[in-house]
């Protein structure tokens, strides 16, 4: 036996790429609808073209490919597509960093990374491929948001914006930095402006319900769900104000067994009684100057930092409708205006943040429910008591359980006309308006003489400027002019266009759906191919997106099906949060400059190795 040769070695390179070319000439994952084929539809969820392709994406795009070529195997007839998230505020970012067009820098990443996953061999229908940015996609969502807005599911109000005076523009939460500017580092500071809102909280409790189909679902991203729509039960009742001409404020109340029990009323910052409560008192100077730091104060916080409990008199008080005692009124930093009536009736005695508060301000704290075994002594306390007992203190209602007290106040409020039982959400409308320019323009045009009109779907898509090469200027649309003035198609006279673009959830949350008529050019989706494919039986992707992305896709669906689209109530049937990659103890991302590009290690192991 000759032992003096070279053993044989694996030349992936050659092997790969002989394949690769053979599955880009031949197709053999391209497929189409055959309804005596049993389907398959396995997605991951697309990436953001922001240049290189890590590590993390591999592990969620390989689990993936193992499915789709399972599946073909055991004879499905599987759809397994790619495509691109394309728009959104980082990619603008990117783009004014390195002083090139959005689009240019986009299409240019979109490119390299299509290379980078054809060099892994996933196996991609190719042919479906989609860019949320170009007009061929956002055509059609602009005109399911003009159907939306035909059917009430659209509307425009006043909202509290991040707003830079120095650069001129709204900024996006992530753009704030210790409460400035990213751009100049000046204050940044709140703004209401008009914005445009989808009625996701009409389908509020059908997506609650829904959540009991979800079986293929861990059960941590429905629990999440579960809670972020957080359905409440309890009483709403008016608290009259004491000197006013019918002025008064509406509560609501999981704890109505504790109403006994309110030592003062909290007001958010942006309560719209404040105004009133103050004008042309001795508190109205220093109570101004309260709201206005603690609004600034906001900008600056994360998103689930605690504040430090801060709150002024108002110098005003309101009556218990069931004592009939004098309830003074606070305005305090950690009631949100977006949250129920943005008023709480505080319980110091049974509610921790009133307690602390409370206590801050030397306020009375009068126990109302009593522990089995024990008696409260509200000077004493050191806590809340949250838990169940006994009513005290609580005229006619004294000595019963707090159980049935719930029910017997509610009982005794809607009795005297001045409350009822009620059903509160967590949940509430989406804000999808964007001051920003890579996004898909809202398709409607503002009339002095015939309000907000809509863009007539004939003449959709309302396109972005200057996205063509050679590239344009990319500045937010209000500074456009050529942009935004035009004609109003109702009466011909000079309007000017919205100058908003949509949230990017938008586009993520039916792209599933475009997957299945991708090349359709005369409809959103093809009815055909969407009962065939729909719904998505594995859908895979990070846990990060268990809320805004899934929530948002799942209304979206359910908004289709009503628009006569889509025949599915929930659009995946089983998810798999296939966890992270970690490098130097952190989540592998570019933004902690962690990352590991496949890239280098197909050329050194080869695609199957490294998938």
């Amino acid at each position: 036996m000759d032992t003096s040769k070279e053993p044989l070695k694996y030349d992936f390179k050659s092997i790969e790429a002989k394949w690769q070319q053979l599955w880009l000439t031949e197709k053999p994952y391209k497929v189409s609808a055959d309804p005596l084929r049993p389907k398959y539809y396995v997605l991951e969820m697309f990436p953001y073209p922001s240049g290189r392709i890590h590590m993390g994406h591999v592990r969620n795009y390989s689990i993936g490919d193992v499915i789709a070529r399972y599946k073909r195997l055991r004879g499905y007839n599987v759809l397994h597509p790619m495509g691109w998230d394309a728009f959104g505020l980082p990619a603008e970012n990117a783009a004014l960093k390195h002083g090139v067009h959005p689009a240019q820098w986009t299409y240019s990443n979109i490119d390299y990374m299509r290379g980078q996953l054809k060099a892994m061999g996933l196996s991609y229908d190719w042919d479906r491929e989609i860019a949320t940015c170009r007009p061929e996609y956002y055509r059609w969502e602009q005109l399911v948001f003009l159907q939306l807005l035909e059917k009430g599911l659209v509307y425009r109000k006043k909202t509290t914006v991040n707003w830079c005076n120095d650069c001129a523009t709204v900024l996006a939460r992530e753009q704030v930095i210790d409460g400035c500017c990213w751009r100049c580092d000046q204050q940044v500071v709140p703004k209401n402006m008009h914005g445009w809102f989808l009625k996701i909280t009409d389908y509020a409790e059908e997506l609650l319900a829904d959540l009991d189909k979800l079986g293929g679902w861990p059960e941590k991203v429905v629990t999440m769900q579960r809670n972020w729509i957080g359905k409440s039960q309890g009483l709403a009742c008016d608290f009259q104000l004491e000197e006013g001409q019918g002025e008064k404020i509406a509560i609501f109340t999981t704890r109505p067994d504790t109403i006994f029990g309110v030592t003062f009323m909290s007001l958010a910052p942006e309560h719209p009684l404040i105004e009133t409560l103050i004008k042309g008192t001795e508190h109205e100077a220093a109570v101004r100057s309260f709201i206005e730091q603690t609004l600034l104060e906001k900008q600056r916080m994360a998103l689930d930092q605690e504040p430090e409990k801060h709150g002024i008199f108002t110098g005003r008080y309101c009556v218990n409708p069931f004592t009939g005692g004098r309830v003074p009124i606070y305005v305090a930093n950690f009631v949100l205006m977006e949250y129920g009536t943005g008023a709480v009736m505080a319980v110091p005695a049974h509610d921790q943040r009133d307690f602390e508060f409370a206590r801050k301000y030397g306020l009375p704290v009068c126990p109302v429910v009593q522990p089995p075994g024990d008696a409260l002594d509200g000077a004493g306390m050191e806590a809340a008591w949250e838990g169940d007992g006994v009513l005290v203190n609580s005229g006619k209602f004294t000595g019963m359980p707090a159980a049935a007290a719930k029910k017997a106040v509610i009982a005794e409020a809607e009795k005297q006309g001045f409350g009822k039982t009620h059903t509160t959400w967590r949940l509430r409308d989406w804000g999808i308006s964007r001051q920003r320019y890579w996004g898909a323009p809202i398709p409607v045009i503002h009339c002095e003489r015939c309000g907000a009109v809509p863009v007539p779907a004939e003449q959709l898509p309302v396109v972005l400027p200057g996205t063509a090469p050679p590239y344009g200027s990319h500045a937010p649309l209000h500074q456009q002019e050529a942009f935004y003035k035009t004609i109003c198609p109702q009466c011909g006279q000079p309007a000017q266009r919205e100058t908003d673009t949509m949230d990017t959830f938008m586009e993520s949350s039916w792209y599933f759906a475009r997957y299945t008529s991708p090349r359709k050019d005369d409809g959103v989706l093809d009815q055909a191919e969407v009962n065939y494919w729909l719904p998505v039986d594995q859908y895979i992707g990070g846990v990060e997106h268990a809320i805004l992305h899934l929530l948002y896709s799942r209304f979206f669906t359910k908004a289709l099906r009503d628009l006569g689209y889509l025949q599915i109530d929930e659009p995946f049937t089983n998810l798999l949060t296939q966890g992270m990659v970690i490098k130097d103890g952190a989540k592998m991302s570019k933004s902690k400059g962690n990352v590991v590009d496949p890239d280098d290690l197909i050329q050194q192991y080869g695609a199957d190795t490294v998938r």
